[in-house]
């Protein structure tokens, strides 16, 4: 098992849980999820230790109330939350292939948020939440993009919605945002077992393009079923990404 954490101060943190809960101690990987410079060198040190990726899970996300930008000038959420996935998956689609049977999770939220592509970085108008959920709405978007141009590899593509779960990704939020979220959220360990299911439970073998939420398939928004918003967030990712994919 792999780890891949924004820093070495939460990569040891995150072991240290793990070995806590008396699960494998993971190989650590450090990088910025804002940067593509830091996925690339990441990506590098995997695929030079391993040939075969089995399960590939998108965590990572950021809340940010003021606008932030990435070191290559992407607004920060979008970066981290969406563009840094697109990009993982991209650089580690061999290794997929090769461990096939093999699944994409990207863990992400029912969001009807729909995506401003005359202002997808929000430089004329920032309003965080909208911004949040348009990464959310953008997650869905590549998972369900993913699922349908991977048929027939053997690597399946889902999204899972944990529910509202209890942690540090409302830290930057007002603090009557951060209180409400915290009333009306979960303890991180009810989230886990979704998760470990949709990852590794039997019953969901083969499935893809599905979404999740608390192990049960739902109908997800149907704004982020439309493939053609799928097909033009995909060119979009591409070029901000630097990619010409080959799928």
């Amino acid at each position: 098992m792999t780890a891949l954490a924004h820093s070495e101060e939460h990569g040891q943190a995150a072991r240290a849980r793990i070995r806590h809960a008396g699960g494998p101690q993971p190989e650590l990987l450090i990088a910025d999820l804002a940067s593509g410079d830091a996925i690339r060198q990441a990506a590098r040190a995997f695929t030079a230790r391993h040939d075969e990726l089995h399960l590939l899970v998108h965590g990572a996300a950021v809340f940010l109330f003021r606008r932030l930008t990435s070191p290559e000038g992407h607004e920060l959420m979008f970066a981290t939350n969406h563009l840094g996935p697109f990009r993982l998956t991209h650089l580690l689609l061999d290794t997929l292939k090769t461990g096939a049977p093999a699944k994409v999770l990207t863990i992400t939220a029912p969001s009807t948020v729909p995506l401003d592509f005359d202002d997808l970085q929000g430089e004329a108008s920032y309003r965080a939440t909208n911004a949040f959920g348009a990464t959310k709405t953008a997650n869905l978007l590549f998972a369900f993009a993913l699922a349908r141009r991977l048929e027939g590899t053997g690597v399946t593509s889902n999204a899972v919605h944990p529910g509202l779960v209890r942690s540090n990704l409302m830290r930057h939020a007002p603090a009557p945002l951060r209180w409400l979220s915290y009333l009306t959220s979960a303890p991180p360990e009810r989230a886990v077992g979704p998760i470990l299911d949709a990852a590794a439970g039997p019953a969901y073998a083969g499935q893809t393009g599905r979404f999740y939420l608390r192990g049960k398939g739902i109908d997800p928004p149907e704004y982020t079923r439309d493939q053609a918003v799928q097909e033009r967030l995909w060119a979009v990712s591409e070029s901000l990404a630097g990619l010409v994919t080959r799928i």
